[in-house]
Order: structure tokens, then sequence, then C-alpha cells
């Protein structure tokens, strides 16, 4: 690991049974890994046999909170021009999150049982490393984000991303993360990305979780999990919710 990687902390559920696959979530700005928990905690006797990851972001400054510092993945600059990004810190936190990624793959969950996924500010790095890494992931899950780095990302993701089943949602009457910042994200990963397993549902809310979008999501998530087909885990390279 390179000296500059930072490892994350993060919480962890424990799958009640054989750990045979594991979720990835990441958390919006200024909450943390416990944020998430009660979520994780509802979906796990769904999901016996996964394991849950929900790491907390470091503490740094951003710009749109006056330079305060909190826990943040990158530094974001704008809320009303996404193309004004912290690219260096998006993919400096990528690499941290791609870690943990090999770190389950290391353990022998294959890298196509592993979903990776994310609100708002998190859901922009899930989304930015499961399109780009190495590996073959199960899937994605976005929940009221965006596409990060948009103007590269076709140069910058995979040859398998296109086949990625993503999972979408977000709220209608969201004024954080703008829900047609979300519509014109899912717009790109169709229409300039190609990728055509993108699900994506909307919901009368604000920047939160919905019990009908988790729902969906179980949904979804219990479709994928039944339909991948195990792989030899040394297949690819290495590699309350209101918060943005």
């Amino acid at each position: 690991m390179a000296a500059a990687l930072q490892s994350l902390k993060y919480v962890v559920v424990k799958p009640r049974a054989d750990h045979k696959s594991t979720v990835i979530f990441l958390h919006g700005l200024g909450d943390s890994g416990d944020g998430w928990e009660p979520v994780a905690d509802t979906l796990a006797p769904k999901f016996p046999n996964t394991k849950w990851i929900l790491p907390h972001a470091p503490a740094t400054p951003v710009t749109i909170n006056g330079g305060m510092r909190m826990p943040s993945w990158f530094d974001i600059l704008s809320l009303d021009d996404f193309d004004r990004e912290d690219e260096r810190g998006i993919l400096n936190a990528s690499r941290t999150v791609n870690q943990l990624i090999t770190d389950e793959v290391d353990a022998g969950i294959s890298a196509n049982k592993i979903v990776l996924g994310g609100f708002s500010q998190g859901c922009a790095l899930a989304l930015m490393t499961g399109l780009t890494t190495e590996r073959k992931l199960g899937g994605l899950v976005a929940l009221s984000g965006w596409l990060p780095l948009r103007n590269k990302m076709k140069a910058m993701m995979s040859d398998h991303a296109r086949k990625l089943p993503i999972f979408w949602g977000h709220g209608r009457r969201d004024r954080v993360v703008n829900y047609e910042f979300g519509v014109q994200s899912v717009n790109l990963l169709k229409d300039t990305l190609k990728i055509k397993d993108v699900t994506f549902n909307s919901y009368n809310m604000e920047h939160s979780s919905h019990p009908q979008e988790i729902q969906d999501l179980a949904t979804w998530l219990d479709n994928l999990l039944k339909e991948s087909p195990e792989t030899p885990a040394t297949e690819g390279g290495s590699g309350s919710t209101s918060a943005l």
C-alpha cells in the first residue's frame, strides 16, 4: 500500500451465516458509518450471508461550509455547479475505498459478490470507484447523489463497467442534491456511458432515505445476489441520513 493511502475505519454488521457476499456503503457529508447502521441492521436478517461494511470518512475542511472540518470524502466546492469538483480528493478517496474491496477479495469473497453503494457525497464516491475499479463488482447503489467527473468518466471507466447493475434512488423534493441533477446523472449513465442495467426510482422525499426506497433496494439486492454466479476470488485486478 502506498504511504499516502490511509486505511479507513468502519462499522461492521456481521453476517448471520456463512459469509458469501459483502455490501460496502458510504455515508454522506458530515455523517458517519454509524448513521447507516440501522439500515444495515434492518436488512441484515434478509441477507444472512452478507457482511455490511460502513466506513467513516476522515475529517477534512469543506469549502461550502466555510472551510469547517467535518467528515467528508472529498472537498465540495459548490452545490449548484457539480462541474466544479475536487478531482484530486475524489481520486484519492476512491483509492481508499478500492482498498476495502481488495481486502474483501483477499479474504475470499468473489468480486462479483461485492456491492458498493453510497448516499449523496458517498454516492458520488461509490460511482467513481465502482465505474473505474479493475474489479468486476456485483453492482452499485446510488442514493440521492450525482455522477462525479462526468466529463472525464467515459475515458476513465473500466471495460466491464457497462455491464454493472445500478440501483438509483432519489427524492423528488431534494433541494440539496437537486432531483434534476440525479436525473441528469442517470441519463449520462445510460446515454453517454451506455450502461443498460440502471434501475431508477424516485420518491416523495427530500434529501433523505425513504422506507419504500429501502424496500425497493432490498428487492433489487436480493435478485442481484441470487442471480450473480460465483466466480473465483482471484479474478480481476488489484485494486438518519440527511447529510450530503
